[in-house]
């Protein structure tokens, strides 16, 4: 699914939306970690599931600086995320890995266009950016470990 985060007119619906696509991305790793099999790939997709747990802290953050109120959970995107997932299980690993892989490209969209919002301050767009070279580097570990396995 293509998302449209990071096209928002304003920087309070651009938080609010980065933060419901992270509540989803959580649900889909908490739904990857149960269903790999391989308990070290689960180990390392829970290293990045922290990383994903950092942004809603620092976006949380955003969001009381912005004086509106942050979201606790994600929207029905979340369904499909992890609903891929589920459907992978099946198929195995790979197939599992693969997944959540299309996922990251949605978070690794996002926040590339946050890291360019004009309406994003220079920290909040320090931040996008750093958040933008982790779903990068999970993305790639996503990408070769699915053709290894």
């Amino acid at each position: 699914m293509v998302t449209m985060v990071g096209n928002e007119g304003g920087i309070e619906q651009l938080v609010e939306d980065l933060l419901s696509l992270e509540h989803d991305a959580i649900a889909a790793y908490d739904s990857c970690i149960e269903r790999l099999n391989d308990k070290s790939l689960s180990a390392k997709i829970a290293e990045f599931r922290e990383d994903h747990l950092q942004h809603v802290e620092i976006l949380n953050d955003m969001a009381r600086e912005l004086g509106i109120e942050a979201p606790s959970e994600g929207d029905m995107k979340g369904m499909l995320t992890t609903g891929k997932i589920a459907l992978a299980d099946l198929m195995g690993d790979s197939a599992i890995i693969k997944a959540m892989k299309t996922n990251e490209d949605d978070t690794v969209t996002a926040y590339e266009r946050a890291s360019r919002h004009d309406d994003a301050i220079p920290q909040s767009k320090a931040f996008f950016t750093k958040a933008h070279q982790d779903e990068l580097r999970h993305r790639e570990w996503m990408e070769t470990t699915a053709e290894s396995i």
